[in-house]
């Protein structure tokens, strides 16, 4: 070692080298010095799911064979037999939209079970599919990690078939299915928890209403997700309130604005919260300052119903709709599930095909060029002056946890982005490394126009990804980035993109309708409200009468006489459940007094997909005169309840 003089020490220079990956990084590409984390942070198996963004959830029981959105649990297990089941075209389909996984619905509220499970007779061994023989859950995998896709489950936790549901023998049943499950296909990335517990149902010939306490019936934390734990330790669990990953709060595939993936599940009153027992005013936004790391996930269906309805053929979500809600779901920090439903056939129909193949080819084109791939950067402050470990030059190397951060204390930086040449773009994307939290409270967007910065953008709950739409394409050179936090920022991404165009058409025929320019109202057995908003074209007015004694009846005289098809009822659209008919009854007549029913049933998950419900008949009804009951409504405590109906159709295809 050297000297200079005795206060002076001389280092060696593979010492200096050693010291300066010790104060900025390890050979292992590991940061030192790096921000502390603020918040809650994501777990391993959350990281994966934020990274997947996308991912599927197919629904194929019985109650496809029944045109049913919820099955009641009394279909025979011999009536589900799809003869050209394919889940490579299902696969295939959901990968050329861009999607990373696929859920398979195991088993639904209606019970049956989609593998020879041994703890009910009421499974696919029991069906004549594959003589008997046969495993759906196990093919929808193979399909699955063929094309490259992660593999998830769900299983109902609400069995409308069980006669032991509501004891502690179904309860420990449902475990093992769970058991079975996560033992016999391979790794998980989630496990799927529905929220809708308990109601009435089939439950072994019963035919009756059973209520469980939801808070405690499962035992969720003290038995059931331990499970999981145990055996999946890479899924996320799913339900209303996580513990992993939490509902939206609706099944529109959006989610707020500003939606935190920091959240903290409160039950009803303030109670426990379990799936299908939560206060839900936090479910979209999520909170700043939760106790949690529990993204949102936004599920929708690509048609209006979960199961395969043909009368919806005609309305599948076209790739610009699909493209609309990866921006409010993916690009507001959550992911998209999107449920895909095959045909009796079990394939899924050429226009929902063609959709998906229409979105991803619409994603891929949008996001295949960074226009900022050439930008340069100046930063109000780097943390340590380390521009290499912690520069914004990091921002473009398409590392979700590579970054740019600041200094302890600089808590509001600016970024100034030089684009060169003009760059013509109308979405803005930006990342945080959320190994660190979610850091960021806001972002300001300037654009430099005629010598001075102009506000162009703004976001909030930036986390995994924000993609910011812009009203109409801008071209500048110049940006700014305005960045506020409580803590030193870590940014990972910086994106802009011009969204690309769709050619996709689908030319599926609508369903006809009896004109109703003649229809009479001869007896209403409802009191107060417009009848006439029930038939005025619009699905932005209805029909809401007065507190009524549950069931009564609305006779109609459609002027001549019909062969109806089928008939379809809109609930209304406004966002509000009361009066959303549950429970019907449909009868007919050709002369206005002796009448015959036609259809009885209900309308399921009304509350949370209030979409048009549309009941066929089987061969046809000629009638001149019909009379539609309501027995119940969703929601309603007692027999008392109003009725709301935003459109009524009779159809005649």
């Amino acid at each position: 070692m050297e000297y200079r003089n005795s206060n002076t020490f001389i280092r060696p220079t593979w010492l200096l080298a050693l010291l300066a990956m010790a104060a900025c990084g390890t050979p292992n590409g590991q940061l030192q010095n790096e921000p502390e984390p603020y918040g809650p942070v994501p777990t391993a198996a959350q990281l994966n799911w934020h990274e997947m963004e996308l991912y599927c959830l197919i629904h194929f029981t019985p109650t496809t064979f029944q045109n049913k959105e919820w099955g009641f649990g009394d279909a025979p297990a011999n009536s589900f037999n799809p003869l050209h089941f394919d889940p490579d075209q299902i696969a295939k389909a959901a990968k050329s939209a861009g999607f990373n996984g696929l859920i398979s619905v195991a088993k639904h509220h209606d019970g049956f079970c989609l593998w020879p499970t041994k703890t009910t007779d009421y499974n696919i061994s029991h069906s004549p599919w594959r003589n008997g023989r046969g495993d759906m859950v196990k093919e929808f995998m193979e399909a699955t990690r063929k094309y490259g896709m992660q593999f998830g489950v769900y299983v109902s936790a609400w069995d409308r078939h069980d006669a032991e549901y509501g004891n502690e023998k179904y309860a420990e049943a449902y475990r093992e299915q769970l058991r079975e499950l996560y033992h016999g296909y391979g790794d998980l990335f989630t496990s799927w928890h529905d929220g809708a517990n308990g109601g009435d149902g089939y439950y072994g010939g019963a035919n009756e209403m059973r209520r469980i306490d939801r808070s405690t019936y499962y035992q969720w934390e003290e038995k059931t997700w331990s499970i999981t734990r145990d055996m999946q330790p890479g899924a996320v669990i799913f339900s209303d309130i996580g513990p992993d990953t939490r509902w939206v709060g609706n099944e529109k595939g959006i989610a707020p604005e500003t939606s935190w993936a920091t959240f903290t599940p409160i039950g009803p009153g303030g109670g426990k919260a379990a799936p299908g027992h939560v206060d839900d005013r936090f479910l979209g936004s999520g909170q700043r300052d939760g106790r949690h790391w529990i993204p949102a996930e936004c599920d929708v269906p690509l048609r209006p119903g979960w199961f395969y309805h043909p009368e919806q053929d005609h309305q599948v979500k076209t790739p610009d709709q699909l493209f609309d809600l990866y921006l409010k779901s993916v690009g507001r920090g959550a992911a998209l599930n999107l449920g895909l439903a095959p045909n009796t056939e079990g394939l899924l129909h050429p226009a929902d095909v063609a959709s998906l193949a229409g979105f991803g080819k619409k994603l891929t084109e949008t996001f295949a060029t960074n226009l900022a791939a050439d930008a340069k950067f100046e930063a109000s402050n780097v943390r340590n002056g380390h521009t290499d470990h912690f520069g914004p030059n990091n921002l473009l190397d398409d590392d979700r946890y590579s970054y740019w951060a600041t200094d302890d204390g600089e808590t509001s930086p600016q970024l100034v982005v030089e684009l060169g040449t003009g760059k013509t773009f109308d979405l803005i994307r930006l990342r945080e490394n959320i190994k660190l939290g979610q850091r960021l409270d806001s972002v300001l967007v300037d654009s430099w126009e005629g010598g001075t910065w102009t506000p162009l953008a703004r976001a909030t709950s930036i986390g995994s990804s924000r993609i910011i739409p812009l009203e109409k394409p801008i071209t500048t050179q110049r940006l700014r980035l305005r960045l506020f936090a409580p803590v030193p920022v870590a940014l990972s991404d910086f994106g802009l993109f011009k969204v690309a165009a769709s050619s996709y058409v689908y030319d599926g025929a609508e369903r006809n309708h009896v004109d109703r320019a003649d229809w009479q109202l001869i007896n209403n057995g409802f009191e107060g409200g417009d009848p006439a908003l029930a038939i005025d074209g619009r699905d932005d007015t209805f029909w809401l009468t007065a507190d009524t004694d549950l069931p009564q009846q609305v006779t109609i005289d459609m002027g001549h006489t019909h062969t109806l098809t089928g008939f379809s009822y809109l609930p209304r659209q406004d966002g509000d459940a009361t009066g959303l008919v549950s429970r019907y009854t449909f009868a007919t007549s050709s002369d206005g007094d002796a009448w015959k029913t036609i259809a009885t049933g209900e309308f399921s998950n009304i509350v949370a997909n209030p979409i048009t419900q549309y009941v066929a008949f089987d061969g046809g009804a000629k009638a001149r005169y019909f009379r539609f009951t309501v027995h119940a409504t969703a929601n309603a405590a007692g027999k008392r309840s109003p009725v709301s109906i935003a459109e009524f159709n009779i159809h005649n295809d």
